[in-house]
């Protein structure tokens, strides 16, 4: 495994590090002993940078998280993310006395007495306008319940904005095969604000692992059955906004230029790695397998040239209309 700086934090993460959304049984039911196993062979594979939320199955994922770590004491550096459980989830509740109280909560869940990477969730845009949210994040360093803060955000335009906030030290963005326009302007500006760079919905909810087809049925709970039309939180964050068929078809094109060496999941991973602007991958995984060939990207070659002049062809031929101005 390799490792990069996350920005200014002085963290040095996997390059291919774990999203662990699924422990929180949002992708279909995983049972506390497969999600230790999980856990555990991603700590045997050199990851060191775990991705968690909130609102993972209420709590269920930070909850697994800390029994892991209070268990097996392994060096994991630990990010969460708060915002999402405030009902209704608008600008206004994010005050200082709410996001103390979801510090709180994370760190009771997670067993912990300093969150290391405390992420905003994908708030409401005008909340990147609202300096005194920034402002009581910088109150919460200084007392150590946090150690960093970043944000997570929907759209390009609200990292962009994020960074203009001195304490601001990552941002976490869809950034994938299927979702390329943070590469135009984001990731200059982040490199110059040294802003480390988290890539998350990698695999678009499954889809370039190439293992999906017309005939794929998801679990009532998985969100990639309930929130395909975005009716539960943004359509961004489930196939990464594509269309399922349409991702399909791609897939089918992306599978013709994969080299032999390289699995799909590797192929879509190292993509992503080849922009020296990204600190990590958060691959999501329900299975130990699964794990252990994400990782394996870290050690694979860069893509040559020509697949990557293809992978930006059919991105500009097939996906970029639907997805490119939306986000």
């Amino acid at each position: 495994m390799n490792y990069r700086p996350l920005g200014k934090t002085g963290f040095k993460v996997s390059e291919v590090s774990l999203g662990t959304w699924q422990l929180g049984a949002d992708w279909g039911n995983i049972e506390k002993d497969k999600a230790f196993e999980i856990l555990r062979t991603a700590v045997d594979n050199g990851v060191n940078f775990f991705d968690t939320a909130d609102v993972y199955g209420d709590g269920r994922s930070e909850q697994i998280i800390g029994e892991f770590l209070k268990r097996t004491k392994p060096k994991m550096i630990v990010a969460t993310k708060a915002g999402r459980r405030l009902k209704p989830h608008t600008a206004e509740g994010y005050t200082k006395s709410n996001i103390k109280k979801f510090i709180e909560r994370s760190l009771k869940n997670l067993q912990k007495d300093s969150l290391d990477l405390l992420q905003l969730h994908c708030p409401p845009t005008s909340v990147y306008y609202k300096p005194e949210v920034f402002a009581a994040l910088d109150e919460f360093k200084s007392q150590g319940l946090i150690k960093h803060y970043g944000v997570s955000v929907e759209k390009i335009e609200e990292a962009i904005k994020a960074m203009q906030y001195p304490g601001v030290e990552t941002v976490q963005i869809i950034f994938n095969i299927f979702r390329q326009r943070p590469n135009e302007l984001f990731f200059d500006l982040a490199r110059k604000n040294k802003i480390g760079i988290i890539s998350r919905v990698p695999l678009a909810s499954g889809l370039l692992t190439g293992k999906f087809n017309k005939s794929t049925q998801f679990a009532k709970t998985d969100h990639r059955n309930y929130n395909r039309k975005g009716s539960a939180f943004d359509v961004g964050e489930t196939f990464a906004g594509v269309d399922f068929s349409t991702g399909l078809a791609a897939v089918e094109e992306l599978k013709k230029m994969k080299p032999a060496v390289y699995s799909m999941p590797q192929f879509a991973i190292r993509w992503i790695l080849d922009h020296k602007e990204v600190s990590c991958v958060i691959t999501g995984a329900s299975k130990p397998e699964h794990i252990i060939d994400n990782a394996q990207a870290s050690r694979l070659k860069p893509l040559n040239k020509t697949n990557a002049n293809k992978i930006k062809k059919l991105y500009e031929a097939k996906i970029k209309a639907s997805v490119h101005q939306r986000w």
